[in-house]
């Protein structure tokens, strides 16, 4: 994504404009993905994400200050993670790939929404805004699905093998996860391993060509 501070360059009025919907959309996304996180911890028998207050709609509880600050200078940033404990899930291992699915789930659910306005030339002069939804809902969606620690996918495959293999996946992941995933992100490697699927499913769920 490009960085914030370039919007802020050229402060024409259909550049701020744009800017406005990109940020309507950002909100909306982040805040949409980490509830529905703290909404299936809750619901797994995990009372920590209520107890730090983020069983809530409410985007101020789930932005991160550094995420913030990345996306405003690097044009990538995250949300505050929602603090879970594994161990009250009733269903450990279930519940733990359930809870890191349904943020992913989540935004691609808004995308179809919000694409459905676009799709059907409905959506007039807030065209602009319900782009930017989509897509930033599916940039969020596939990006946390890509199998690095400590994206959601990585939490997804520890999930789904064995026990023995599980463990020392996460043993790797907490070495090396977080260098792999910044090598990836500043290669820029992530756009050929999403951005084909996203721009793909952007055409299919608006019936417009992003590029």
């Amino acid at each position: 994504m490009t960085p914030l501070w370039h919007y802020i360059q050229d402060p024409s009025p259909q550049v701020l404009a744009d800017l406005l919907s990109f940020l309507v959309a950002l909100v909306l996304a982040i805040t949409v993905h980490e509830f529905a996180h703290a909404r299936r911890a809750q619901l797994a028998g995990d009372p920590t994400p209520e107890l730090h207050g983020r069983v809530t709609l409410n985007p101020l509880v789930h932005f991160d200050v550094i995420g913030t600050l990345m996306l405003f200078l690097a044009g990538w940033g995250w949300g505050k993670p929602v603090p879970v404990n594994h161990n009250l899930f009733r269903r450990p291992r279930h519940d733990s790939i359930m809870v890191s699915l349904w943020g992913p789930i989540a935004n691609l659910i808004v995308a179809t929404v919000f694409a459905v306005p676009l799709r059907f030339g409905w959506a007039g002069e807030y065209g602009s805004v319900l782009g930017w939804i989509v897509w930033l809902n599916l940039v969020l969606a596939f990006f946390n699905l890509i199998p690095i620690y400590p994206l959601d996918g990585s939490h997804i495959l520890v999930g789904l093998l064995p026990l023995p293999q599980a463990r020392a996946l996460e043993v790797f992941y907490h070495r090396f996860g977080l260098l792999l995933l910044l090598v990836l992100v500043f290669s820029r490697a992530t756009r050929y391993i999403i951005g084909p699927p996203l721009l793909a499913l952007f055409h299919l769920l608006t019936g417009h060509f992003l590029f």
